[in-house]
């Protein structure tokens, strides 16, 4: 099923060109109802990867979501270039579908070279060979978590922590969330495929820690969370089918807004990309 899986993501990331600055994208299998916003921002970067005139690396990647997607239509993806130079380039890259504006990204690229460098330090967390795999937590839990249950698993999680929804069980609080990620296959010599990955992957537990240091979780209790808008820094380059560890943080939530912060790092410690979202998240207590 997981590899399964992974050859859908492949396939909705080989977008068809239609011209220099049109490509259209599909959706996997399985969806939830609206189009998952790790999916279309990981297609957006894949467009602009694809208009590059030279090969910049990426050096960030700004969207904000503006409509849900409907699952069983195509999306459009309309490059709109901004600048193209030997070591700089920006694309803005629009999302629609039905002629409606659904999500607007902005692309920058950059040949930077060598200079200084420093960065946090990755967490102590075990190695992912000694941790359970996703499936093993959700067992038990199918119909706490169903919609993670038949989610779209293209992308193996190792938690270096209780998920949510354990950590609820337990009537425990978590202020972070740390789970290693790869790909369940070995992805294509092609960089722009391995960030896009890294992309798919950056939407995914990034506001876990919202809820989470307030004991709460997805499926026991009632939270409505929708994302408003999502950045990724892009520091070093990326294997996405190794090891690399996401930690993620929410350092503030105020007036119905949360905000998610998170770091990719690599097996050596090495940090990537740098994530930052916020999102709506409204929790409603059962009454009493």
């Amino acid at each position: 099923m997981s590899h399964s899986d992974f050859e859908e993501l492949l396939a909705v990331l080989d977008l068809k060109r239609v011209d220099d600055n049109l490509f259209i994208g599909t959706h996997p299998s399985k969806n939830p109802i609206r189009t998952f916003g790790g999916q279309m921002i990981a297609q957006a970067f894949v467009a602009g990867g694809r208009s590059l005139e030279h090969k910049q690396q990426p050096s960030a990647l700004n969207a904000h979501f503006i409509a849900g997607g409907d699952p069983e239509q195509d999306l459009e993806f309309h490059i709109v270039r901004l600048r193209d130079e030997k070591r700089f380039a920006n694309r803005r890259v629009d999302v629609m579908q039905d002629g409606q504006l659904l999500t607007t990204v902005m692309l920058s690229y950059m040949n930077g070279g060598r200079g200084l460098e420093h960065s946090v330090a990755a967490p102590d967390v075990a190695h992912p060979d000694t941790l359970p795999k996703i499936d093993e937590l959700l067992r038990g839990y199918e119909e706490t978590v169903p919609l993670f249950v038949e989610a779209l698993r293209p992308i193996e999680w190792r938690y270096t922590n209780d998920p949510a929804w354990v950590m609820r069980d337990k009537g425990e609080r978590l202020d972070h969330n740390r789970v290693w990620l790869k790909t369940e296959g070995a992805m294509p010599d092609d960089p722009v495929l391995h960030g896009a990955a890294l992309v798919y992957s950056s939407d995914t537990t990034v506001l876990d820690s919202i809820i989470t240091t307030h004991g709460l979780s997805w499926g026991f209790d009632r939270i409505f969370a929708v994302t408003m808008n999502h950045s990724v820094w892009f520091h070093r380059p990326i294997k996405f089918d190794e090891w690399v560890l996401y930690s993620t943080t929410s350092p503030v939530a105020a007036e119905s807004r949360g905000l998610g912060t998170g770091h990719f790092f690599d097996e050596a410690g090495q940090l990537l990309a740098t994530v930052v979202q916020e999102g709506i998240v409204k929790y409603f207590p059962a009454s009493r």
